[in-house]
């Protein structure tokens, strides 16, 4: 939230940060005491896309807008919902992969079964996947939900896929996130299986572009958050100051249809490092290209 509190400051807006370190009961308390404070606008990350659905409800009851960033908060009606395209981030993945294997055995690692959107990823893939699906040219052979972003269920749980099929290839696996492709391509290496199978992830961190550099990552989603930022501060200072805002899209809550800012993401693979990630200042070439002999 960096980026959004400089671009807040920039608009001159006086930004009162909290941060709960994934906790969701953690962040209801932070709102509460925000909302108790006098603010004019909140914009929340929910940890937890149903839990904070309650309390939401209550700041704009309090008159107070809410923008729900870059993850929606369900049920909750909020003024604005900004984020990338999430379905988009999915279907890049998916239309990558089944580019560069046609035919082959596919896992799919999704996000937290709690974070809308990872439920938004999943879709993506599988309007891509399906119809290869459904004429057998792709055989879909895991889809693992965790309960959290945390790798740690997922390493037990994809390390059993592997044991249970291991005369069956590992052709491309999609996950969530680069965190979570870190832990499938560790568990693929110590099966010696990585040189065959194509890994793809989300958010373009560091190490997950290493890994596209030196073979070891095939793909990641790079979402330039420089962007989201900005449009996101200059849509709170609107609402604070009462201002409509008119979005071309909507997305449903479960209840409400929402107004849905959505920006474009940026499939990036070992072809284009240079003239995204590299290009755009968001990893330094050097740190990206530290482990590849020149």
């Amino acid at each position: 939230m960096d980026l959004f509190s400089r671009s807040a400051e920039d608009l001159d807006a006086t930004v009162k940060l909290r941060i709960a370190n994934q906790d969701a009961d953690t962040q209801i308390s932070q709102v509460q005491e925000l909302m108790d404070s006098g603010i004019d606008v909140l914009v929340i990350i929910p940890n937890d896309a149903k839990k904070l659905g309650e309390i939401c409800k209550q700041v704009k009851r309090r008159g107070i807008p809410v923008i729900s960033y870059d993850r929606l908060v369900y049920h909750a009606g909020v003024d604005l919902y900004i984020s990338f395209d999430n379905e988009r981030v999915g279907s890049l993945m998916a239309e990558e992969a089944v580019r560069v294997v046609p035919k082959g055995h596919y896992v799919v690692i999704n996000g937290a079964v709690t974070d809308n959107n990872s439920h938004m990823i999943n879709r993506g893939i599988h309007q891509v996947l399906d119809s290869a699906i459904e004429k057998g040219t792709i055989r879909l052979i895991g889809e693992i939900w965790p309960g959290d972003w945390i790798s740690d269920e997922v390493k037990v749980r994809f390390e059993k896929l592997l044991n249970d099929r291991r005369d069956t290839p590992i052709d491309v696996v999609l996950c969530g996130n680069d965190m979570l492709a870190e832990t499938v391509i560790q568990i693929l290496s110590e099966n010696r299986l990585i040189r065959t199978a194509k890994v793809f992830g989300q958010d373009a961190e560091l190490a997950a572009c290493q890994r596209i550099a030196e073979g070891s990552q095939f793909g990641t989603v790079y979402k330039p958050i420089d962007a989201l930022a900005l449009k996101a501060a200059g849509f709170a200072v609107m609402l604070a100051k009462k201002e409509k805002i008119e979005t071309p899209h909507t997305i449903f809550d479960g209840e409400h249809n929402v107004p849905y800012i959505k920006i474009e993401p940026i499939l990036v693979t070992r072809k284009n490092l240079e003239s995204t990630i590299i290009k755009d200042g968001f990893h330094k070439r050097e740190d990206v290209f530290r482990n590849v002999k020149n």
